[in-house]
């Protein structure tokens, strides 16, 4: 137990808690533009919670968990479902009530679906002919479409980047990928049809937006407030200004400041720097994992890394894109950094997952590593 404690990825641990330490004095900035909330207090609680989970999974071999993907992703599947019939809260039918919380399956969803999809592309000959690409684009779709239809539009976009990654790493031909990204294209239409009025509308008011002048009225007045906000922040933020650039509240406004824009608090206290600070903290973490998936020669571990850090890279391009007017508003958190207890305890779960594959590099019985099916025929 002393030697795994030994092997765990100190500096990766070191960037995660510099990234959460950014999301924490963003809730506190915006409680002293917005009013107390308690929302860091609650936070606080839920890291404490997260890190035990996070640390503890480091001591389970990864190898474990793989007989129960395929079930964990049929579950989560079912509960998916199960959400979609429970009263929506602020529009959506995202949460199964539980009583004294309410349950997200969409978080839990995600990460079965990196399991499920390393447990079958570990197989070679699941992805190497054209058909074999049919299974993982159903498990794609499945859970997307029903995270699209609660609706969760920024959720749903991560699901085809994690498959394109892993079928990438797992050594799909390259012309069945580019057979695979033309299906999508096709498909486009039938997601845009899938969508609601309100997802549809804020895809719109990226094409539209504009800056200066008084904020909008609908789903442009977020994007906005957000960029606004963003920059007040100038080159070094507020924390190195003696007094506000502008005297007028209204300018500070800014919907969901605390879970889906914390980006835009923190560059407004921290500046076009600390903005710049947090995402080399990403870069590290995503370059990190990617260097765990290269070390891994296991192929379960291997494709259950690769699809982690494309789900947390994505997400964070996703959100800090949205933030300044790059891509449509979609309600998806900043990983680590914004409020909410299922978002980090997800995340940290995955990073714990990560941590575990670092830990355990190579095979435990087989003889001969693991190596792609296109580094097989490079070398043929």
């Amino acid at each position: 137990m002393i030697t795994d404690i030994y092997r765990i990825p100190w500096s990766l641990v070191v960037v995660i808690a510099a990234i959460t330490t950014f999301g924490l004095t963003g809730l506190l900035r915006a409680d002293e533009l917005y009013g107390e909330s308690l929302l860091f207090e609650k936070q606080l609680i839920w890291i404490l919670l997260s890190w035990p989970v996070m640390l503890g999974l480091t001591q389970i071999p990864y190898r474990l968990i793989r007989p129960f993907a395929f079930l964990s992703y049929s579950i989560c599947v079912i509960l998916l479902g199960v959400a979609l019939f429970m009263p929506p809260i602020n529009g959506a039918s995202r949460w199964i009530p539980l009583g004294i919380l309410d349950f997200q399956p969409s978080e839990p969803a995600r990460l079965s679906f990196i399991l499920a999809l390393a447990a079958w592309l570990m197989h070679r000959d699941h992805h190497r002919q054209i058909m074999g690409l049919i299974p993982p684009l159903v498990m794609t779709l499945v859970p997307m479409l029903l995270v699209l239809k609660e609706p969760d539009l920024g959720t749903a976009m991560l699901f085809l980047p994690v498959l394109y990654a892993m079928l990438f790493a797992a050594g799909a031909k390259t012309k069945h990928l580019v057979f695979a990204s033309a299906i999508g294209v096709l498909m486009l239409p039938g997601l845009w049809w899938q969508m609601s009025s309100e997802q549809k509308s804020r895809v719109v008011s990226v094409f539209t937006q504009q800056d200066g002048g008084l904020a909008p009225v609908g789903d442009g007045f977020h994007l906005h407030q957000s960029k606004q906000v963003l920059a007040l922040g100038g080159t070094w933020g507020s924390i190195s200004q003696a007094e506000p650039p502008i005297d007028d509240p209204s300018a500070w406004q800014l919907p969901a400041a605390r879970t889906d824009f914390i980006f835009a608090v923190i560059g407004e206290r921290y500046g076009v720097v600390g903005c710049g600070g947090l995402l080399l903290l990403y870069s590290l973490l995503i370059f990190r994992g990617l260097a765990i998936a290269r070390q891994t020669h296991e192929p379960f571990g291997r494709l259950t890394a690769v699809g982690i850090v494309t789900m947390i890279g994505t997400q964070v391009v996703i959100n800090t894109s949205m933030t300044v007017g790059l891509m449509p508003i979609t309600g998806i958190t900043l990983p680590l950094c914004s409020y909410g207890g299922s978002s980090l305890l997800s995340t940290s779960i995955s990073l714990g997952l990560l941590m575990s594959i670092s830990m355990r590099p190579g095979y435990e019985v087989a003889t001969l590593p693991f190596e792609s099916s296109r580094n097989s025929r490079s070398a043929a």
